[in-house]
């Protein structure tokens, strides 16, 4: 039996190719393309994949928020993350979450070929690079509140705006920005959600 794989990759040449490329390995099936995360989820419950190749940076939902829900509503699918930034954040985010690996996009199609058949068999598959530095970075010092309100103060939000968006006070959004600057060692909020985007921690 093939295993069955679906892709989930927001642009079109590198999805095509991954599918293509993929698809010439006798022992795998593309059974679904999709471009956003908003599409994982009802794809995975259609076709029934056995992994799903995940990217990090899809529009609407990003791999990594797909993940969870994805891992909980069919627990047979295996999950391999596939990403072009290599930050040790996102590696941690992604092992919590239930994947089964987690692969620069760069590498060779024979080596994420290899690393579908071992999730598949029930292995963990991560790029030792990556593996390295996330042992050398360290968990997120940031609490969830934390990532949440840099995570809308990325863009420029001014405080009341973070402050409606998340329904929070005005003062306890100043206290949270306020502990998150602290604990990433930055001047001030735009450069702590930089710093922490920069790490994978959002």
């Amino acid at each position: 039996m093939a295993i069955r794989v679906l892709i989930a990759e927001d642009q079109g040449m590198m999805r095509d190719a991954l599918a293509l490329l993929l698809g010439l390995e006798e022992d795998l099936e593309i059974v679904a393309t999709v471009a956003s995360g908003d599409e994982v989820l009802p794809a995975a419950r259609e076709h029934r994949p056995d992994v799903a190749l995940l990217d990090i940076e899809l529009p609407g939902r990003s791999g990594l928020d797909a993940l969870p829900e994805l891992r909980a509503q069919l627990p047979g699918c295996a999950v391999l993350v596939l990403t072009t930034f290599a930050r040790p954040g996102y590696l941690r985010r992604a092992m919590e979450a239930g994947a089964a690996g987690f692969m620069v996009k760069d590498g060779p199609v024979e080596e994420l070929a290899a690393a579908i058949r071992r999730a598949v068999a029930g292995e963990r598959v991560v790029d030792p690079t990556l593996a390295a530095a996330a042992l050398h970075a360290g968990p997120s010092p940031l609490t969830d509140r934390e990532r949440d309100v840099l995570s809308v103060a990325l863009d420029g939000s001014t405080i009341a705006d973070v402050a409606t968006r998340l329904h929070l006070s005005e003062s306890t959004v100043r206290n949270h920005l306020s502990s998150a600057i602290g604990k990433t060692h930055t001047r001030n909020r735009i450069e702590a959600a930089r710093l922490a985007r920069h790490n994978g921690w959002l």
